[in-house]
């Protein structure tokens, strides 16, 4: 898991080929104004997914794991808390991995919540149990899907 401020992904650029094109997008993007939808850099190997999300309270937010895709989540009109524990410590199985969704869901709570600020990013791997969603109010936000 790495939480830091967009200025600063070039330090990044370097753990994925494809990360410096999802960067790169970010940067030269005005993020408040896309639409909300799919957009797609690489096909199924890099896409962008703007969208909408009601945000919750930590008891209503659902832990979460992807196998085949990391995600870079990126809140754009609002702060965003979003928790975490590794993947290894998840133990409770709430929805059974989806291969076609790349998604299982978890009952376990995380124990350690990072609040992701407008113009700050969170990139989650395989390995990190990642709760996204609490907020208050609505948030706009960018999950950018990168293929491992």
């Amino acid at each position: 898991m790495i939480l830091d401020k967009l200025e600063n992904c070039g330090l990044y650029e370097s753990i994925h080929p494809a990360f410096k094109k999802a960067f790169d997008f970010l940067k030269t993007t005005d993020l408040l104004t896309l639409p909300l939808g799919k957009i797609e850099l690489d096909g199924s190997n890099l896409f962008v997914n703007v969208v909408e999300i009601a945000g919750k309270t930590a008891e209503e937010a659902r832990m979460e794991t992807h196998i085949k895709y990391i995600d870079i989540q990126v809140p754009i009109t609002a702060t965003e808390t979003m928790g975490w524990i590794p993947e290894n410590d998840l133990k409770v199985i709430t929805e059974p991995y989806n291969v076609d969704k790349d998604l299982a869901f978890f009952g376990d709570a995380a124990y350690n919540f990072l609040q992701v600020n407008p113009s700050e990013f969170a990139i989650f791997f395989p390995t990190d149990g990642h709760q996204p969603g609490i907020a208050n109010g609505t948030v706009k936000k960018i999950i950018i899907k990168v293929l491992v």
